[in-house]
């Protein structure tokens, strides 16, 4: 094509014109926008606002991590799906993982009712990909979960597309086998909408006499370490009180609140050139 058909728009055929390279850019644009199926909001104003569209999305992947030994049983990522999972409309769930270790009582200390629950196993990261898939197309489920060490990054496109196309959420609970695994892992790209990363902390003491049996109240660390549209960040949570009588007893919803001691304080600040959340810590132990 010559200088001076570009100069009298005088396109060859097999050119698209303005015109259409505009209608092809916003066809692209549309279909490359991931299908928008509501938010979950945490009900904390310091978490929410640090999520677009106020909470967290639907019909979308997210990645859950622990930290250090809970990478590998993931104990405090899973009370942490548990507790999302619970304030989910009502529903079957499916959950997929490698070995049969789930703890009822401790899922429904979380507010998850194990009997929502459609257990599938499987010996090997590639069949539990499969198995998720597969339940992301399944009408009818409110959630997946998948407990899985190596995640490949075409395979968590696939189960995004398809948790967009459903409208089911997805749950990737990474548990690795060991440091190496972990190392090599995290540092992997993902398709996730967000990844958090979830640490127990000291329970705070209780001054209640009553209570003092007790362990006292459970805190959690819990990172955001990417979302999509959002800024990394982290906070200190606790599991939510209701009033038994005139005692305050943890309650089972999955509803969470900022530790007192850290309410009023903003969330970390984030090093970008490490690209990773700032050092500072969040908690004082306290006994």
């Amino acid at each position: 094509m010559s200088f001076s058909q570009v100069m009298r728009h005088d396109f060859p055929e097999e050119v698209p014109r303005p015109g259409r390279l505009a209608a092809l850019r916003e066809r692209i644009r549309h279909i490359e926008q991931p299908a928008s199926h509501g938010v979950l909001p945490f009900g904390v104003a310091a978490i929410d606002r640090a999520l677009p569209g106020g909470g967290l999305a639907l019909g979308a992947v997210h990645e859950i991590l622990g930290i250090d030994g809970d990478e590998e049983d993931g104990a405090a990522a899973c009370g942490f799906i548990a507790g999302l999972l619970a304030r989910l409309r009502m529903g079957p769930v499916l959950w997929c993982l490698k070995r049969p270790d789930l703890y009822g009582p401790g899922l429904l200390a979380h507010g998850l009712d194990p009997a929502r629950l459609v257990i599938v196993t499987a010996s090997r990261d590639e069949d539990i990909l499969w198995a998720i898939e597969e339940g992301l197309r399944a009408p009818g489920l409110v959630a997946v979960i998948g407990e899985i060490g190596r995640l490949p990054l075409v395979a968590g496109r696939r189960l995004q597309l398809a948790a967009e196309r459903s409208g089911i959420t997805a749950f990737l609970l990474r548990r690795w086998r060991n440091s190496e695994e972990a190392a090599r892992e995290r540092e992997r790209p993902s398709a996730a909408v967000t990844r958090w990363r979830i640490a127990a902390l000291p329970a705070r003491e209780v001054d209640d006499l009553r209570l003092r049996q007790l362990i006292g109240q459970p805190r959690w660390r819990v990172e955001l370490l990417r979302c999509r549209g959002g800024v990394p960040a982290q906070w200190v949570v606790e599991s939510g009180v209701v009033e038994s009588g005139d005692v305050e007893v943890a309650d089972a919803t999955g509803h969470v609140r900022l530790s007192p001691e850290l309410a009023d304080r903003p969330a970390a600040a984030v090093d970008r050139k490490e690209g990773r959340l700032a050092a500072e810590p969040l908690q004082r132990r306290t006994g």
